[in-house]
């Protein structure tokens, strides 16, 4: 999949007129930024496989403070940063964030939301005229409001389908998330 995803961006390169003008163009696999936050490796792991599938770059996003190990402790200090609106800071930075235009960005579903990691990430960047593809993991919540929030913080950037992966089943069905970005990248 991922050679025929590297074809069909080379010949589509051939036909655009520019990559500056035309900003459905396919990008350049390299140009793919794939970046999460996950507490427990579900998220991850549903990024590594989108990244195995579209290649690109990998980027973790981590909080300076990270979160209490103990679930119970996480889901307090969860609750009150997600209702307070809290943004921690974070402990790295996306180098040469404007040359990335198709952007994975993965988070958990914490309290009907996306963890505040990932509103600090989307906060932290100018995404118009970048095209934002969410995915969640959850345990029995969906999406809830994860897309919908990812949209509000970023009203200049395009969306594609957003992708939501029961937690438990993310580390056994890594085949089932890598054939969702593989369709979204087909139909970009």
């Amino acid at each position: 999949m991922k050679k025929m995803f590297l074809a069909m961006a080379a010949s589509a390169c051939g036909i655009c007129a520019s990559p500056a003008t035309e900003p459905d163009a396919i990008p350049e696999p390299g140009k793919i930024l794939v970046a999460y936050y996950s507490w427990s490796g579900n998220t991850r792991s549903a990024a590594e496989a989108i990244h195995r599938e579209v290649g690109g770059t990998l980027f973790e996003i981590k909080p300076v403070k990270a979160y209490p190990k103990d679930f119970a402790a996480c889901v307090r200090q969860a609750r009150e940063e997600c209702g307070s609106g809290f943004r921690p800071e974070l402990a790295g930075r996306v180098e040469n964030m404007a040359e990335y235009r198709l952007i994975f960005v993965g988070s958990p579903n914490w309290c009907g939301t996306i963890a505040p990691p990932v509103a600090s990430f989307l906060n932290a960047y100018e995404f118009k005229g970048k095209t934002i593809i969410p995915f969640v993991t959850h345990g029995t919540g969906g999406l809830q409001n994860c897309e919908r929030d990812m949209r509000r913080m970023c009203p200049d950037a395009a969306f594609k389908k957003t992708g939501a992966f029961s937690g438990d089943s993310v580390r056994r069905s890594n085949a089932a998330v890598g054939d969702w970005a593989s369709k979204i990248i087909a139909g970009y």
